[in-house]
């Protein structure tokens, strides 16, 4: 499997920048391409490997795409933009590069090619109460940016040879820092200024630290066949947990903290949901890395790392 061509596209995300560098280190040949636009040092570490080869294009255009497929065995779109409030502030580019782009990438891509496409568990809007989205739960997106991900997910879906994961809201330490993800703003926030000021206090979220996300994906490069033509959630079941809650954690750590609800503001991607992972879990993977684990280390990097933090939106 190692022999095998890997093609990343947004590989200097946050993300992209952490599955380039555990696929290079593995061994694998990384083809990683990106415009570059918020990081320009994300990758620097990976090129002094001779299995990383990195290209600065515009996946929107036709010829980039048709360029960057040959020789290809593995497909890893990442390219997008990513979150509400981007996709709301440049309506135009995000459906141009979440959803156009991606079927480009079907139309030019040959059918023994496998792909590989982290969508979003926020196309389930609001689920019921007392209930857990599973893959056959209906899709609900209230965010343009959860609309564009599901109609994606959708084509290359039908497309087949292909594996899906719907991703819980990532957080933890990356190559390309972003401090606008739940869980590494609220950590932010209350190391910078030991205050949280939560509104929707009991909105649901399911969580997962970036390094279980690229394993997800080692685990599906390696046995791809096991889980092919599927849609499956990915998150740390034991992070089903509130606003208020998590709030609540990272005060366990930041002592000082002091929590305030808000009520005259409102979540404008308005998902409120628990996700169920069992069966990404009985294929034989399960996410690790707590939310603890993860609070601590956010703790550690803001404490002792000067980062210069380029957030979406």
């Amino acid at each position: 499997m190692k022999d095998k061509n890997i093609l990343i596209t947004g590989a200097a995300g946050y993300l992209g920048s952490m599955l380039s560098t555990k696929l290079v280190l593995a061994g694998y040949k990384v083809t990683a391409v990106d415009l570059l636009k918020y990081e320009k040092n994300s990758l620097a570490h990976l090129f002094f490997h001779d299995n990383f080869k990195f290209y600065q294009l515009d996946v929107t255009k036709d010829k980039n795409i048709k360029y960057i497929l040959k020789n290809q065995d593995i497909i890893i779109p990442l390219a997008g933009l990513v979150g509400a409030p981007l996709c709301e502030k440049f309506k135009k580019k995000a459906i141009e590069t979440n959803f156009i782009a991606i079927k480009k990438i079907i139309r030019y891509s040959k059918k023994k090619q496998k792909i590989i496409y982290p969508t979003t568990n926020s196309g389930y809007g609001i689920g019921l109460k007392g209930k857990f989205c599973d893959e056959d739960s209906p899709l609900n997106p209230i965010s343009l940016y959860g609309t564009t991900k599901v109609k994606a997910e959708k084509v290359i879906f039908e497309r087949k040879n292909s594996i899906c994961f719907r991703l819980a809201t990532v957080f933890g330490y990356s190559y390309r820092m972003r401090t606008d993800l739940l869980v590494n703003n609220f950590v932010k926030k209350a190391f910078d200024s030991n205050k949280l000021e939560i509104f929707e206090p009991n909105f649901r979220r399911n969580y997962i630290h970036v390094q279980d996300v690229t394993s997800a994906f080692i685990f599906a490069i390696e046995n791809f066949s096991k889980l092919k033509n599927n849609i499956y959630n990915l998150g740390l079941s034991e992070a089903n947990i509130t606003k208020i809650n998590l709030a609540k954690k990272i005060k366990k750590y930041l002592k000082k903290t002091k929590i305030t609800i808000i009520t005259s503001k409102s979540d404008p991607d308005k998902r409120d949901y628990f996700v169920s992972n069992d069966k990404i879990e009985k294929k034989g993977f399960k996410a690790k890395v707590s939310l603890d684990q993860g609070i601590k280390e956010l703790i550690k990097i803001f404490k002792h790392c000067d980062i210069k933090f380029i957030n979406n939106y």
